[in-house]
């Protein structure tokens, strides 16, 4: 592999690594970033990479809140089998987890390929990028004259967690974003900010990991070298950057709303549709 195409992927890398946390789109900002950062592979190892890339990302959550997602653990002075093996708490927040990601395995594996041909282009990615920026706006309005009922995990209901992932649905559209779309969905109803980013965060994992794995099914394993290389060292800076991003959001949301990522994802669609207008008068 040369070194562009090293810079190439690291620059993708950190790309994932920031967007797939911050509610800005990560699958939006990587389709456009192959107008201008296209690695020289197959468009099928492409239409793969851009997914599984998203295992680096993934695998920040599991590290950074590990203690409080393993569900396992050795309680010697409990009564029986389970109290002493399993914490209930947790196990708990797993079936919520499962729970709120039916709606999306339910909707997103029939309709997997028809989005892909039918809305992975700019135009979709602009117009959800505006739209959901001004819904950020309002939300956030709206948000500021009322104040949160569920202030902790442990309060999020299995009806409020199914709901949450009904508005997941909405970002099997690219431009949405998974977690801004989920964020949105947590304000709405009544979770505070921290609980729909954390509850966002541990959500990801099993939906990533699923989709992850039916792309390298419909790829197949057979990888040349380089495409290995890529793969892995995207994966790898994703990780890297990802720790980066969601220590940063936690710290940032405690203090601010999400306007400014409102405003972001506003600006970024004018300047796509500005981008491939001219680009169409020119050509």
């Amino acid at each position: 592999m040369s070194i562009i195409e090293f810079v190439k992927v690291v620059i993708l890398g950190i790309v994932e690594g920031i967007t797939e946390w911050l509610p800005i789109s990560s699958t939006g900002h990587l389709i456009l970033a192959d107008e201008f950062i296209q690695l020289d592979v197959s468009p099928d190892f492409m239409e793969m990479f851009r997914v599984v890339i998203q295992l680096g990302a993934i695998l920040a959550v599991v590290v950074l809140y590990f203690p409080r997602l393993w569900p396992f653990c050795n309680r010697k002075k409990a009564q029986n089998f389970w109290e002493r093996h399993v914490d209930r708490g947790k196990m708990i927040l797993w079936f919520k987890i499962v729970v709120a990601c039916l709606p999306a395995v339910a909707i997103g594996l029939p309709f997997d390929d028809f989005l892909e041909e039918k809305l992975y282009n700019y135009v979709v990615v602009a117009l959800m990028l505006v739209l959901y920026g001004v819904l950020f706006l309002i939300i956030e309005d709206y948000n500021a004259r009322r104040r949160p009922v569920i202030t902790n995990l442990e309060e999020l209901t299995f009806r409020t967690a199914f709901l949450i992932g009904i508005f997941q649905v909405l970002s099997l559209i690219p431009g949405t974003s998974r977690s801004g779309s989920t964020i949105i969905g947590g304000i709405l109803l009544g979770t505070s900010r921290t609980v729909a980013a954390e509850f966002t965060f541990f959500l990801a994992i099993p939906v990533m990991f699923g989709a992850s794995l039916l792309k390298l099914i419909k790829f197949g394993l057979h990888f040349t070298g380089a495409e290995a290389v890529i793969l892995l060292l995207g994966m790898l800076v994703a990780f890297l950057v990802s720790v980066l991003a969601i220590k940063f959001l936690m710290g940032y949301i405690k203090k601010h709303d999400f306007k400014a990522f409102g405003w972001y994802r506003i600006g970024l669609g004018v300047l796509i549709f500005g981008y491939y207008i001219g680009k169409n008068v020119l050509t």
